[in-house]
């Protein structure tokens, strides 16, 4: 099987900051001439901190999802919402655009996030051979989502401002939000940290 030809066998590296490709001189060490950055073959660390980042990401998902996310105050009674029963309640008021949004931005999308950043991660820590061009795409993908994924945090206070505006009622934001917050940022950063490059290692024989 012929070796591929890769930019670390031409002795070129990739700043991980400004994309500028440098010719390695010397130590891994060195600087990007562009930005200033420290160059390196493969990012220190990067399976072991975003490993670390998505399982914590994943242990919060939990709690994101079954602790409620707000406590709304009326002058009849007082409820507390998790995002499921927010999505719930905009269906029965016959908001179901709003609905579906929050659903899908606040359930489905950072579930699949957390799957698809999984099964990368088993994929390299494995050094699988099959699908690397693949895995690749979804990596770029889940990347690409991860800079809209603060709307995510935007779609649950969307529910809580509806909630508030339709009801009437004075809502409080409860630990169940904080925890998806913390979800959002925590799969931004896992993203972040993983260097795409170690998906191609175990097929190079890097």
């Amino acid at each position: 099987m012929t070796a591929l030809v890769t930019g670390c066998s031409l002795g070129l590296l990739v700043c991980t900051r400004c994309r500028a490709t440098v010719r390695a001189i010397g130590a891994e060490s060195s600087r990007c001439p562009r930005c200033g950055s420290p160059l390196h073959a493969r990012r220190p660390r990067s399976l072991a901190t975003t490993a670390a980042l998505l399982i914590t990401a994943a242990l919060l998902y939990i709690p994101a999802n079954l602790l409620p996310v707000m406590h709304t105050h009326t002058f009849f009674s007082d409820q507390d919402d998790t995002i499921m029963s927010g999505v719930i309640s905009l269906a029965h008021q016959g908001s179901w655009p709003i609905a579906l949004l929050v659903f899908f931005a606040s359930i489905v999308v950072p579930l699949l996030k957390l799957v698809a950043l999984g099964e990368i991660l088993l994929a390299v820590s494995r050094k699988s051979l099959r699908y690397a061009q693949q895995r690749s795409r979804l990596f770029r993908l889940v990347e690409f989502v991860g800079r809209w994924s603060m709307l995510d945090v935007f779609a649950v206070s969307i529910l809580v401002a509806l909630v508030q505006v339709q009801s009437l009622a004075v809502v409080e934001v409860r630990p169940g939000a904080l925890a998806f917050a913390a979800v959002v940022v925590l799969t931004m950063l896992a993203a972040q940290s993983f260097d795409e490059r170690l998906l191609w290692d175990a097929k190079t024989g890097d």
